[in-house]
C-alpha cells in the first residue's frame, strides 16, 4: 500500500464510521472552548468539564475575567494539573484579549499564540473547531497514532513536522475532521501502552499491526 493508498484507506474509514467528530470538551463559544483547551494542557477533557463550569459561573465572559487576578481564579481550577501556571495565563489571557483584540477572541493562529497559555497546538484547536480552517492540532495521541499508522515518516520528530506532512497530504476540507479522527482513535483504540488492535478497522493500512503480527 502506498502512502497515498494508506491516506485514502484511512480517509474512508472515518468518514464512514466518525462522520462528524467533535472535540470532548464542552463549550457554548469561543470564549469558554478557549478557556478549556489551555486548561486541558496534560489533563483530561473529562477533568476540565468538571472544571469549566464553575469558572463560566463566576466569569461568563473575557470582560469579567480579565477584571480577575490569578488569586481568584486558582480555587476554581485547582484540581487541574499546573493549577498555578494556567491561573495566570487565562487571566493573562483575558486582559490581552480586552487590550489588543477589543475584547474579541481572534481567530487565526498567529495571533492567537500572541496570547498566554496559548501555543500552535491550542491555537490550531480554537480555529479548526469554531471555524473549520484546515489546521491540525498535534497532540500526543494524534503524534502517536499518525506514526503507527505510517501516516507520517518516523523521521518527523517534532509535533510541527508531524503537522507539516499530515496537512500536506490530507485535503483541506477534511483536516479539521482529521484532527478529531486521530485524537479519538488514540484515546480509545490506538491508546499508547496496549493498542486494541484486534478490535481496529485500520488493520489493512497501519504499519504497526502489520511490523507487529498482531493479525
Amino acid at each position: 500500500m502506498t502512502k497515498k493508498e494508506r491516506y485514502q484507506f484511512v480517509v474512508d474509514y472515518f468518514s464512514v464510521h466518525m462522520p462528524e467528530p467533535e472535540t470532548e470538551l464542552v463549550y457554548d463559544n469561543p470564549y469558554q472552548l478557549l478557556v478549556a483547551v489551555i486548561l486541558s494542557a496534560q489533563c483530561t477533557d473529562k477533568r476540565v468539564n468538571l472544571t469549566t463550569p464553575f469558572i463560566f459561573e463566576k466569569y461568563p465572559d473575557i470582560a469579567s475575567l480579565s477584571k480577575a487576578t490569578a488569586e481568584d481564579v486558582f480555587p476554581l481550577i485547582r484540581s487541574i494539573s499546573y493549577p498555578n501556571n494556567k491561573s495566570k495565563h487565562l487571566v493573562g489571557m483575558a486582559q490581552k484579549v480586552e487590550s489588543d483584540f477589543n475584547g474579541e477572541i481572534p481567530m487565526t493562529v498567529d495571533e492567537l499564540v500572541t496570547l498566554p497559555g496559548v501555543g500552535r497546538k491550542t491555537a490550531n484547536v480554537i480555529t479548526s473547531v469554531v471555524e473549520k480552517q484546515p489546521n491540525m492540532a498535534v497532540d500526543t495521541h494524534v503524534f502517536r497514532v499518525s506514526k503507527r499508522i505510517g501516516l507520517v515518516s518516523q523521521k518527523a520528530s517534532t509535533p510541527l513536522a508531524v503537522e507539516k506532512e499530515l496537512v500536506k497530504n490530507i485535503d483541506a476540507s477534511l483536516i479539521h475532521k482529521a484532527h478529531h479522527w486521530l485524537i479519538l482513535h488514540g484515546r480509545y483504540t490506538c491508546i499508547a501502552r496496549n493498542p486494541r488492535c484486534r478490535e481496529c478497522g485500520l488493520q489493512q493500512a497501519c504499519l504497526w499491526f502489520q511490523k507487529n503480527s498482531l493479525n
